[in-house]
This record gives C-alpha cells, sequence and structure tokens, in this order.
C-alpha cells in the first residue's frame, strides 16, 4: 500500500477538507496521446522522422565518416518545437517493451541535439556544463511526462538487457554512432543493423592492426554488458568484418587495443557537405 492511501485511511474523509482531499487521491495519469490516424503516441514522433530526414547527412569530418547534423539550421525549423512537445507529452508506460525502447533511444538522441543547439556553437557536448554537472547529468529535457537527464535515459536503456543500445546512443560526438530514426516494428533489425555499420567504421568502430584488434571504447566501458552474449570478443566475431574476427584468435579482452575516442561535435559545418538549397 502508498503512502497515499495510508493517509486516506489513517484520516476520517468527514473532517478533511475538499483540497485536502484532492491532495491524498492518487495522481492521475493522462491517456497516451491520440495522434492523426489514430493509436497512441510511441517512437519515433512523426516531427522528429523529419527533422532527422532535413538535417541529418552522410559526410567527412576529419577524415571519418559519419552522419552529421545540421546543428545550426535545426532551431529554425517548426519540427523541432514540435519533436520537443511530442516527446514530452508521450506516454512511454503505456507502450510495449518494443515501443519503450525505441522511445527512450529517439528521446536520448532528441535531447542529446538540444543540449547542443541551446548553447551552439560550441564545439562538442563535453563543453555542456551547468556548475559541478556534465551534459549527462543536468536536466535535458522532458520526455513522457517527466524532467530527465542523458544519463537517466541511459540508464533506462541499460534495464533492458540489450547491450546493442551503445550502437543506437548519440551523444553528438564523431565518435559516436550514427544519427537514426529508430522503430519499435523493425527495433531488432535497426539494432542489429547499426551494431554492424558501426563495427565496419575502421575510424570508429574495429579495425585489424600489425599488432591485433583496435576498438571502439564503447565496446570496453560497457564490456560488462556484452557478457550475457557471451561477451565482446564474442559479439566482435558475430559482428564485426572479417578482418578484424581474423585477428580476434587466442586475443583475450585486454588485448584489445583502443581507437582515440573523438567527442568533437558531428556537425555539418566541420565538413565539406555542401548545404542542400
Amino acid at each position: 500500500m502508498n503512502r497515499r492511501a495510508v493517509l486516506a485511511l489513517a484520516v476520517p474523509a468527514i473532517l478533511v477538507p475538499a483540497a485536502l482531499l484532492a491532495l491524498l487521491a492518487p495522481p492521475r495519469i493522462p491517456p497516451p496521446l491520440e495522434v492523426p490516424g489514430g493509436g497512441s503516441m510511441a517512437a519515433p514522433t512523426p516531427a522528429y522522422a523529419r527533422l532527422l530526414e532535413r538535417h541529418v547527412r552522410e559526410g567527412t569530418i576529419e577524415g571519418v565518416s559519419v552522419r552529421v547534423v545540421d546543428y545550426a539550421a535545426i532551431p529554425g525549423d517548426p519540427d523541432y518545437r514540435i519533436a520537443l512537445s511530442e516527446l514530452a507529452a508521450a506516454r512511454p508506460e503505456a507502450m510495449r517493451r518494443e515501443e519503450r525502447m525505441a522511445f527512450w533511444i529517439n528521446a536520448y538522441n532528441l535531447l542529446a541535439i538540444r543540449l547542443v543547439v541551446d548553447r551552439y556553437p560550441i564545439g562538442s557536448i563535453r563543453d555542456v556544463r551547468e556548475g559541478d554537472l556534465d551534459a549527462w547529468d543536468i536536466e535535458a529535457g522532458t520526455a513522457g511526462g517527466r524532467a530527465v537527464s542523458l544519463g537517466w535515459i541511459d540508464d533506462t536503456l541499460r534495464d533492458f538487457g540489450d547491450p546493442r543500445i551503445h550502437f543506437a546512443l548519440v551523444a553528438a560526438a564523431v565518435s559516436c554512432p550514427d544519427l537514426r530514426v529508430y522503430e519499435p516494428a523493425d527495433l531488432d533489425v535497426q539494432l542489429e543493423a547499426a551494431a554492424r555499420s558501426f563495427l565496419a567504421n575502421e575510424r570508429r568502430g574495429a579495425r585489424a592492426t600489425a599488432e591485433g584488434v583496435d576498438v571502439s571504447q564503447l565496446l570496453l566501458w560497457n564490456h560488462r554488458e556484452f557478457e550475457p552474449l557471451g561477451g565482446v570478443l564474442a559479439f566482435l566475431r558475430s559482428h564485426a568484418q572479417p578482418s578484424v574476427t581474423g585477428r580476434l584468435e587466442g586475443v583475450r579482452l585486454h588485448d584489445l587495443g583502443k581507437l582515440p575516442y573523438d567527442w568533437g561535435l558531428n556537425d555539418l559545418a566541420r565538413t565539406s557537405v555542401a548545404r542542400a538549397d
């Protein structure tokens, strides 16, 4: 029994003012947000999908192939504010597992964009600070009716027990995975493709070297989460390119080298990609 119920039982209703009764009543959970075409709001929100379609494209930053973001243009796009509103109004508690997972992945990526856009121009998301708090600890926005931080969303996603989320979360950096929209109906296929695509990028994911294999530090920072899948090495053997898997014989986790992690902004302004008219 919750604390509100205990208080309600302890106080005779006849003596409780109406205002206090309202306070003691269980909180009302709004119904799922209805969207055009029927159904309740799930991930991705329509405006978010349109936003990424217009402002994310293939590019190269300092020789690294990466999907770049036009941060300068996003604030002027009406879909940006709509996407944030849709994110805030959504009700993940009414969603199925795949919907919730896709919702929180898209929420993380949209709010990471917001942290950058609100302070743009900056060189890195690590420049985002409020006092002693960094970009993962400060309030990033509202999602599912509550104020959240990137760190809170990250912890929420880890509870799903699928380490492939680390190939979907984009903290606005060159060495992060590529930014995409994640759909509940295709989530497993998309996460699998994201993992393989990321690991195929020799500058960001994994590459064979004369000494062995270098991998993204995302794998090493989160190596314990891969243990239910057999560990990082087993995951590499099943998802990396043949040039990498062929060098894993006899290799142990601590033998893996670390690819440099570039926290520089994955910003269109840093590329030679021509802007669309």
